[in-house]
């Protein structure tokens, strides 16, 4: 088994599966096709996101998931453009946002599954951390493992003023990963820089998420996640769950939407022009 088929794996099950859908939402898929990438296992900057003032301490390394870890595999799913597009208006996420963040999930799940079980099948071990019951989100914004963190690992983007994360395929959408002894090529990273991706990073020309935070979380220096969950606990989750059969979800996506960098790599973009 190789990286081919293993993306083979992936985008077959994002094309065909019926839960990459919304119930009762239209016939459009939630996730395009997606982007995947591998990180060694014993890849260094493992250990660098277990420093304080990264994720730390408490970010656990492939080989404490896996003991026989040599890969590590993550995929970035990019929500649909009729999904993105809902969320651009002002206010509060939209219906399709709201119950694509959800429902994505559960496909996303299964996704991690399916992956998992095709390695074991083809006779080697895997570990989908979101989804095994080590894994703990705790510390507010952290948890024990990061799926954006091994997606930079990985090579796929950089991370930005919001603290989402740019692929090629923007920053609208959700990641998953598996843990294996199959031994992969690490894909390169090719970024200068942890921010590189970011427009506002590089020359302070957009900001544009600043203006669509309506919690205020977002600012030129950093993310205040306090700020951001407060709102999430407050004015979202309070609210919604009331519409849509007591489904609670974590996230409002106004800095991932309406932005340059939704669906595409702004900085790739204005440098290919």
């Amino acid at each position: 088994m190789d990286i081919s088929e293993i993306t083979n794996i992936i985008t077959d099950f994002v094309r065909t599966d019926d839960r990459n859908r919304i119930p009762n939402r239209g016939d459009y898929r939630i996730y395009d096709d997606p982007l995947v990438g591998v990180a060694g296992a014993d890849d260094q900057i493992y250990r660098e996101f277990q420093k304080d003032g990264v994720i730390g301490p408490h970010h656990l390394l492939p080989v404490d998931w896996l003991d026989t870890a040599q890969s590590v595999i993550v995929y970035f799913l990019p929500f649909s453009e009729p999904i993105v597009k809902s969320n651009e208006t002002p206010g509060p996420p939209s219906d399709e946002w709201y119950l694509a963040r959800h429902w994505g999930e559960v496909f996303n799940d299964a996704l991690r599954k399916h992956l998992r079980e095709c390695i074991i099948s083809s006779g080697m071990s895997a570990v989908a951390p979101i989804i095994d019951e080590r894994f703990e989100s705790m510390y507010g914004s952290t948890s024990n493992w990061s799926e954006r963190h091994t997606a930079y690992a990985a090579g796929l983007g950089t991370f930005c003023l919001s603290y989402s994360f740019i692929t090629e395929k923007g920053c609208a959408g959700r990641y998953g990963s598996v843990i294996t002894d199959l031994l992969l090529p690490p894909t390169p990273r090719t970024a200068n820089s942890l921010m590189e991706n970011c427009i506002y990073d590089d020359n302070g020309a957009c900001g544009v998420c600043i203006q669509r935070c309506p919690a205020g979380a977002v600012t030129p220096e950093k993310k205040d996640h306090g700020l951001c969950l407060k709102y999430l606990i407050e004015e979202i989750m309070a609210t919604y769950p009331l519409r849509h059969d007591n489904i609670y979800v974590g996230g409002c996506g106004k800095c991932q939407t309406g932005v340059p960098c939704s669906r595409t790599n702004p900085r790739r973009k204005s440098t290919s022009n």
